[in-house]
């Protein structure tokens, strides 16, 4: 039996998905089956406000695709719709009703770094190296890289980093605003759970408008924006967290808010 490659655990109101590919936790079919399976469950499970994906070990994050999955698609015309399937998958995590964090435990990859460009934020440990070398081997970033970067970093930086395919550290993706926090090796994870418990305290139902119209307002006209603000505002005011949160201020105590 083929053991799991991609596993959860909950925290409180936090999960902690852990890619599970030694030796470098590349991305193959069963590790994209199984992110997208444990990320389904959680996006049900009421309990859980916000999602952590980490690699397990401390050398990778994800350190890109299976090359060895490559030497079939040679060749090949009208495998466009395969790759969509992969836009799709990545799209999913990207659009995810939670806040997702990203912990960059070492080498962060190809589709590594493409995965964690669908996360709300990075967090990297100083040892991690970013990048995208697919030019190195004749290609080019095909998950989502060529147009989450420039989006992320700008796109004088992002064409740099893809044109020579050379990787940069921890410091510096985080002087590019690539990831948000930069913490000592092993300490990412923690990072991220004190991160994420200042969110899960606060209610899902904002939390998701929150990243809704921050996400689609950037493909947007401001007008446009504003527009959806306005319709997202008015759909939070009808759920009951407002009315306990509104409650609790006036009463002076802490919220319990139902997520609902």
């Amino acid at each position: 039996m083929t053991e799991r490659a991609v596993s959860y655990e909950k925290k409180g109101a936090v999960a902690v998905v852990t890619i599970n590919n030694p030796p470098l936790n590349v991305m193959n079919q069963q590790v994209t089956r199984e992110l997208k399976a444990a990320f389904a469950a959680l996006k049900e499970d009421n309990e859980t406000v916000a999602v952590i994906l980490t690699g397990a070990g401390d050398r990778a994050f994800m350190a890109g695709a299976d090359i060895k999955e490559f030497p079939n698609l040679i060749g090949k015309k009208g495998i466009k719709a395969n790759f969509l399937e992969g836009h799709a998958f990545l799209n999913e995590i990207d659009q995810y009703p939670k806040p997702t964090i990203a912990v960059l435990n070492g080498l962060t990859f190809g589709g590594g770094c493409e995965l964690a460009l669908t996360c709300d934020l990075r967090i990297a440990e100083e040892h991690a190296q970013v990048g995208l070398p697919e030019i190195k081997l004749g290609l080019f970033p095909g998950g989502g890289g060529t147009q989450r970067l420039p989006r992320t970093v700008g796109d004088a930086k992002a064409k740099e980093l893809m044109f020579t395919g050379d990787p940069i550290d921890a410091a510096e993706a985080k002087n590019i605003g690539l990831v948000s926090y930069v913490v000592p090796k092993g300490e990412g994870l923690q990072k991220a759970l004190e991160l994420a418990g200042r969110m899960t305290r606060h209610s899902l139902p904002a939390l998701s408008k929150i990243k809704k119209a921050v996400d689609q307002g950037l493909s947007s006209s401001l007008e446009e924006g504003l527009d959806l603000e306005a319709e997202l505002f008015e759909e939070v005011f009808q759920t009951e967290d407002i009315k306990e949160g509104v409650q609790a201020f006036i009463e002076k105590r802490k919220p319990a808010f139902s997520h609902k």
